[in-house]
């Protein structure tokens, strides 16, 4: 476990920049390749999405909800989860932390972008065991890492905010573990804002 004190702080900082995150965060959808891959993995016309640190929904969760996907939001913060809400109020919406979720799913996909990173090596490690049985057979998990293993602290709203990764090879052996096999990697993709993006898909036969 990390004894950084940015790692604390996570929730409270989201929670306190949630009413101007739209504005904040790009919606341009150049995360939209990604998220063609993870809609064409899923089957039929009407398939269940769990967003794993949802945000407000937008863009990501809107751009699959266009696509004709059922989506479930989680986030820890209370007021991400509202504005979630206010949005897309067709589909379902819980504050929840992604490393004590209620029951919930299985899915036909699972999506993390930009939350995942934001847990300590050792949660990490723990929630993607956790996935395995929030995924139907075959679901495809979206999400994104840092580039190699180590703690990284940013800032927002003036605070520190922690990140963390794993090696890409124990992320391999972690998913591996869970279920998962990874369908497609790229480090710091430049066509998604330098990204770390992982495409994985849950064992068919799971």
């Amino acid at each position: 476990m990390t004894d950084h004190p940015s790692a604390a702080r996570v929730t409270a900082i989201y929670e306190a920049v949630a009413s101007g995150w739209d504005a904040r965060r790009a919606q341009t959808l150049f995360e939209r390749p990604w998220l063609d891959a993870f809609r064409a993995a899923m089957p039929g016309p009407v398939p269940s999405v769990l967003d794993l640190g949802c945000g407000t929904g937008r863009p990501l969760d809107a751009c699959l909800a266009d696509g004709g996907c059922r989506i479930t939001g989680i986030d820890a913060a209370p007021a991400m989860i509202a504005a979630a809400r206010a949005a897309l109020p067709a589909h379902d919406w819980h504050v929840a932390d992604m490393r004590a979720l209620p029951p919930l799913g299985p899915y036909d996909g699972l999506l993390a972008w930009h939350s995942l990173f934001h847990l300590s090596p050792d949660d990490q490690r723990a929630a993607i065991a956790g996935f395995a049985p929030l995924a139907k057979p075959g679901a495809p998990l979206l999400f994104t890492s840092g580039p190699e293993a180590g703690e990284a602290i940013g800032t927002m709203n003036g605070e520190p905010l922690y990140h963390a990764s794993l090696d890409p090879d124990e992320y391999r052996a972690v998913l591996a573990a869970a279920g998962f096999d990874v369908l497609r990697h790229v480090p710091e993709d430049p066509e998604s804002g330098g990204a770390t993006v992982w495409l994985a898909r849950r064992h068919p036969a799971a």
